[in-house]
């Protein structure tokens, strides 16, 4: 029976499947039985994919397959470092006097003494003879190293349960301050719609100056004049880029909605954020316009640095 430590609980630590999870945290987890004790140590920091190291004691490097496996259980991304610490139990053999060598020693010591008419060498020399004491046997039989891995894999899954915990509350902290710069960024195209509707003025002058310049050129054929109309009045209509800033925001939404492993489309929405909001900028016809492009795009960068922890 694994005793675990008291945080971490697997019941208690157990992520939603709905919850939007950071990439970073940190869990430990700790047991013993009678062959030992231990604990695990893991840690997790941003990654593009999942990225799994385990620092393992001698002799235990069989574990890594199956905890490997159990980690991709409940992680898709991240880089893990998982540690094991552990300490054998207290019946592990001590040490123990080499009965045949030390017979041979006594021996030889007797021999020497005869001859060379010579004090009898002390107890202390005689075991300080290489190889008269041993260090005992500890090694575990199969069903008891059986017992003690499978008690180590109980912990490391408490672990990595209360690691997801712990990414899954910072992950909901993330997902608050989203919500709150895709509310800016919604305002700010609000804002943007407004002050377009509110200065056609602007527009028509700017048109205007264009066409002037289009009209001084040579021989300028009439289809030709009419397509580069056709071509000022588009750029000057920044609709298409507020409404395709508003079905993003949506969007976002959307995904912050559903949960779980999301953070790879919220990055490429932030993309797509950052081309309308740069779009908005070259079209706009005024400087209160331009102001808002440029709110729009430092909400924007805002948000990227948040979705960058984003499982």
């Amino acid at each position: 029976m694994t005793d675990m430590s008291a945080d971490a609980t697997p019941a208690a630590h157990t992520a939603s499947p709905k919850a939007v999870s950071s990439m970073t945290g940190f869990a430990r987890a700790a047991g013993r039985n009678g062959h030992g004790q231990w604990h695990w140590e893991v840690k997790s920091v941003n990654g593009r994919g999942l990225e799994v190291r385990f620092r393992l004691p001698a002799g235990f490097d069989e574990l890594e397959p199956v905890l490997r496996k159990a980690l991709g259980e409940y992680l898709t991304r991240g880089s893990i470092n998982a540690a094991l610490y552990f300490k054998p139990g207290d019946q592990a053999a001590g040490f123990v006097v080499n009965e045949a060598l030390l017979e041979q020693v006594v021996a030889l010591t007797q021999q020497i003494g005869e001859k060379f008419d010579c004090d009898k060498p002390r107890a202390e020399n005689i075991l300080s003879v290489r190889g008269v004491i041993e260090q005992g046997d500890n090694t575990l039989d199969d069903d008891a190293r059986l017992e003690l891995l499978q008690a180590m894999q109980e912990t490391f899954l408490a672990a990595i349960k209360a690691l997801a915990h712990d990414r899954a509350a910072e992950g909901a902290l993330i997902a608050v301050a989203l919500r709150g710069q895709l509310q800016e960024i919604s305002d700010l195209t609000a804002r943007a719609r407004g002050d377009a509707e509110a200065a056609p003025e602007a527009i028509r002058d700017k048109l205007a100056a264009s066409l002037k310049d289009l009209m001084a050129e040579e021989k300028l054929p009439a289809d030709r004049l009419a397509h580069e109309v056709a071509l000022l009045a588009v750029k000057a209509d920044i609709r298409e880029e507020l409404d395709r800033l508003a079905a993003h925001v949506e969007a976002a939404k959307t995904l912050l909605d559903s949960g779980g492993p999301v953070g790879r489309r919220l990055d490429f929405l932030t993309q797509e954020f950052n081309r309308e909001a740069n779009t908005l900028c070259a079209k706009a016809s005024t400087i209160a316009l331009k102001e808002i492009g440029l709110d729009l795009k430092s909400a924007i960068d805002q948000m990227r640095e948040q979705v960058q922890n984003i499982e």
